[in-house]
C-alpha cells in the first residue's frame, strides 16, 4: 500500500495537516488568557466558537459537494486547498492579532479559523472515501488503516509539540506574546506544505 503513489500522498497530507490542526487546539485558550487577559471561563467558551465554525465549515462543504457535485464547485480537491489556504490565512491572522490585544476581534477570528478547519476535515474524508478502492484489489481496509494510523499519530503528536514550541519559544524570546505568533505562524507553514501535497495529490488522481 505504501509504495502507491497516492496512498501515500494522502497518508502525507493527512499526517501534516493534522499536525497543524492539532497543534493549535491545545494552546488556543493558555493564549486567550495570557494575550488577550481572558478568564478561564471565558477562554473556555472560545472552544464552543471554534466547534461552532468547524461544524458550519463541514455543512458548507456538504451541501456544495451535494449540489455541485458534477461541477468544479462540488470537487473535494477544491475545498480541500481552499480549507488549507483559510486555515494557514486565519492562523496568521491571529499571530498579527498577538499584538494588537483586545483591540484584535479574537472570538470572530476563532470563528472563522474553526470554519477552515471544518472544511478541510471534510473534503480530508471525503477524499479518503473515494480514494480508498484505488490501487489494488482487498487493499482497502489496510489503506483506511494507513490514513487512520497517520491522523492518529499527528493529533497526539501535535498536541505535543505545540506546547512545547510554545514553552521553547517563550524561553528564547522572552516575550509569551512573540512565542505564541511565533508558533501560529510554523502552523500556517505546515498548512501551506499540506497545501501543495493536497496539489500533487489531484493532479494525479481521479475525481
Amino acid at each position: 500500500v505504501w509504495s502507491e503513489p497516492h496512498s501515500r500522498r494522502l497518508a502525507s497530507f493527512v499526517f501534516v495537516s493534522m499536525l497543524a490542526y492539532s497543534a493549535q487546539d491545545l494552546i488556543l485558550e493558555p493564549f486567550a488568557g495570557t494575550v488577550f487577559g481572558m478568564t478561564p471561563a471565558e477562554s473556555t467558551k472560545l472552544s464552543g466558537v471554534q466547534n461552532a465554525g468547524v461544524l458550519l465549515g463541514m455543512a458548507v462543504v456538504a451541501l456544495f459537494c451535494t449540489v455541485g457535485s458534477r461541477t468544479r464547485v462540488g470537487a473535494l480537491r477544491t475545498w480541500t486547498v481552499i480549507g488549507c489556504v483559510a486555515s494557514a490565512t486565519m492562523l496568521c491572522a491571529l499571530a498579527v492579532g498577538s499584538f494588537f490585544g483586545a483591540e484584535w476581534p479574537l472570538r470572530e477570528s476563532v470563528f472563522c479559523l474553526g470554519l477552515a478547519n471544518g472544511v478541510f476535515a471534510v473534503a480530508a474524508i471525503g477524499s479518503m472515501m473515494r480514494l480508498v478502492g484505488a490501487g489494488r484489489q482487498s487493499r482497502e481496509g489496510v489503506r483506511m488503516g494507513l490514513w487512520g494510523a497517520a491522523q492518529a499519530v499527528a493529533f497526539g503528536l501535535g498536541g505535543i509539540l505545540g506546547t512545547l514550541a510554545v514553552d521553547a519559544a517563550r524561553l528564547l524570546l522572552g516575550s509569551s506574546t512573540a512565542a505564541y505568533a511565533l508558533v501560529f505562524v510554523a502552523e500556517a507553514v505546515m498548512f501551506v506544505i499540506a497545501t501543495s501535497i493536497a496539489v500533487r495529490l489531484s493532479r494525479t488522481d481521479p475525481e
